[in-house]
């Protein structure tokens, strides 16, 4: 289920690439997640869908 500004959280981001959430945010640690788009009200980061699948056509492993 996307968010309803159509901004993508961890959890979804997961989902598109079948990982668990907390691969997502070790990859953010790790510099290896594009930077946010944006930051909602309650300082979590949020990513545009576009964003995600680009990003996710060239990561390494990409299956």
């Amino acid at each position: 289920m996307t968010s309803p500004t159509g901004l993508w959280s961890y959890a979804e981001i997961a989902r598109y690439i079948n990982v668990r959430p907390d691969t997502v945010r070790s990859y953010r640690r790790h510099g290896l997640l594009p930077e946010p788009d944006a930051v909602d009200s309650g300082g979590h980061p949020r990513w545009h869908p576009e964003t995600i699948r680009a990003w996710a056509r060239r990561r390494p492993g990409n299956r």
